[in-house]
């Protein structure tokens, strides 16, 4: 118990002390918002990979998913490393810096209303984004306050709260370049810590090769009929493996958190570098998560599963208390990452988008003290959520994701990318996808999973089809979006 304290307390300090130190830079709402778009590689590709992974991954996830598919769920952390990290930073990484400087966007909705010419827009997606990022803070929180209390026997609302005022701290004073900074120490103690703990979870189970054993004889409740299942190579339902593959690996390409760290990063070497840093992170924690998650049921038994409970429990059973306390910080250091960047955007997107759509002018020292007040609203407001016994991790990150990512897709990848890509379009899209997830929500005709996995790929295809069929942006609204790749492009051949 005094090593698990003495950790915590000892992150707890570093992470505030980082949010004071920079303080004094974050001038502006520019600098508290992008570090006035000057971030290096490495704190890019870190804030990148921890605001991806989170407690909600690695508990909520992990367990429930490692439950179900057994070893297969690994092909989810693989998805997770070549199309939600890899992929993301090789097709959007440059054209998303180079065109949101341009157009002088620092959030979502300022970027759709800039390059469609749209306030509607605007206002629609900082409404999607203020209604559904909340969801996914929840979820994140309770992720974390779940291990937590396990671990030192806190009651999980105290948990809950700790975690907010810690996330409240540094972001409110620091903005995002403590963000950024808290992002890097925290992705360190990551990388560190998921080898410790996939080592000890083999161990606990006998080794790999008798821990596989022990694993086949066990039937998953997808396909009882099916023996060995969950040692095999697609596991006991491949298709709804695939769908968790496609909501957790495609939803970052539309998740506004995500993006934003396109926005801010310094030069173009900077994405180069940031790629492989990035993918390269992207494999130890996702890949670690899921196949640590994929031998749960070897060390948690229980008449009613609670997924939630799963990876808490299979850790607390196979690990000393030294090691414990350096989980608690993995945990910690993937979800108030996560949180930091979910409450400055949710923040920024009220202050610019929603209030901007009806006050044209306010002081920039105004809408400093707005966004950072925000935040500690959101944390707030998120708290009382995750708070709630019945709301489970994945189905607020399925709801979360869903709407969010099925939203923003298809509007953002073609807007980067097709001078053809109407503004009804994206009406039409913003339009099914929230429809999609809130009458799923309600009349639960599938899995949370399954349907925001549909609301992604159909964005993908509602957004051209809606485009051939819909009236053209004025060509001048077109070019003055696209010519910001003709000027690097000049710039770059004359150098």
């Amino acid at each position: 118990m005094f090593w698990k304290i003495f950790l915590i307390v000892f992150f707890f300090a570093v992470t505030a002390a980082v949010g004071f130190y920079y303080r004094k830079s974050a001038k502006d709402s520019g600098d508290f918002i992008l570090a006035g778009r000057n971030v290096g590689p490495w704190l890019s590709a870190f804030a990148y990979g921890t605001t991806y992974f989170s407690a909600t991954i690695f508990v909520g996830y992990a367990g429930q998913f490692g439950w179900m598919y057994g070893i297969s769920a690994l092909w989810i952390g693989l998805g997770n490393a070549i199309i939600g990290s890899l992929l993301a930073w090789v097709v959007l990484g440059r054209r998303t810096r180079i065109m949101t400087k341009h157009l002088g966007a620092s959030t979502m909705p300022e970027f759709l209303a800039r390059r469609y010419d749209s306030q509607a827009l605007k206002l629609l997606a900082a409404l999607i984004i203020i209604i559904f990022l909340v969801p996914y803070t929840a979820s994140v929180y309770k992720g974390l306050a779940g291990i937590f209390s396990i671990s030192f026997g806190v009651p999980f609302i105290w948990c809950i709260i700790g975690m907010a005022v810690l996330t409240g701290i540094y972001v409110v004073v620091g903005g995002y370049m403590a963000t950024a900074v808290n992002s890097f120490l925290q992705g360190v103690i990551m990388l560190f810590g998921i080898v410790l703990i996939v080592g000890s979870v083999l161990a606990g189970g006998g080794g790999f090769m008798q821990s596989l054993e022990k694993l086949s004889q066990h039937t998953s409740e997808l396909n009882p009929n099916l023996n060995g299942s969950l040692v095999s190579m697609f596991g006991p339902d491949p298709l709804g493996l695939l769908a968790v593959v496609v909501l957790t690996s495609l939803g970052p390409w539309g998740m506004p958190q995500m993006i934003h760290k396109f926005y801010a990063i310094k030069d173009e070497r900077s994405v180069k570098l940031g790629t492989i840093i990035s993918t390269v992170f992207a494999v130890f924690i996702a890949c670690g998560s899921y196949f640590m998650g994929g031998f749960g049921r070897l060390f948690y038994s229980a008449e009613t599963v609670v997924y939630d409970d799963i990876v808490p429990t299979m850790l607390t059973k196979t690990l000393p208390d030294i090691l414990i306390g350096v989980v608690l910080l993995v945990v910690i250091s993937a979800s108030i990452s996560t949180l930091a960047s979910l409450v400055l955007v949710s923040s920024t997107t009220v202050v610019r988008d929603f209030i901007g759509s009806f006050i044209d002018k306010i002081k920039d020292k105004t809408s400093l003290l707005l966004v950072r007040a925000l935040c500690a609203v959101f944390i707030a407001i998120s708290v009382v959520i995750a708070a709630y016994p019945t709301s489970m991790i994945t189905t607020l990150m399925g709801l979360s994701w869903g709407a969010l990512a099925g939203s923003f897709i298809g509007p953002f990848i073609y807007g980067l990318f097709w001078k053809r890509t109407t503004k009804a379009a994206c009406f039409a899209n913003m339009v099914f996808a929230v429809g999609l997830i809130v009458a799923n929500a309600f009349l639960k005709f599938a899995s949370p999973t399954m349907v925001g996995a549909i609301a992604m790929v159909a964005s993908l295809v509602i957004v051209p089809l809606v485009s051939f069929v819909t009236p053209k942006l004025p060509k001048a609204t077109v070019d003055s979006a696209f010519v910001a790749y003709s000027d690097v492009a000049s710039r770059e051949n004359v150098a």
